[in-house]
């Protein structure tokens, strides 16, 4: 089972809400290399995901999309 992200959408949902990667990393205490994984479509956390949308007041579809694995 994978998810994939979808990062233009999560920075696009960040400039409506004016919340920066430098807001996430500052205030919200998320770490620089979360961030990086989230641009590169990398793993993360389902706790990761839960705060992303609590802080953008979001649901998981807003900013994930799961795909099925290819065999």
């Amino acid at each position: 089972m994978d998810f994939f992200l979808g990062v233009q959408l999560h920075f696009t949902i960040n400039r409506q809400k004016e919340i920066t990667t430098y807001k996430l990393i500052k205030y919200h205490n998320f770490s620089p290399s979360q961030i990086q994984r989230l641009k590169r479509n990398q793993c993360v956390s389902t706790y990761t995901l839960n705060r992303l949308c609590n802080i953008l007041t979001c649901d998981i579809k807003d900013i994930a999309q799961y795909r099925e694995d290819e065999l």
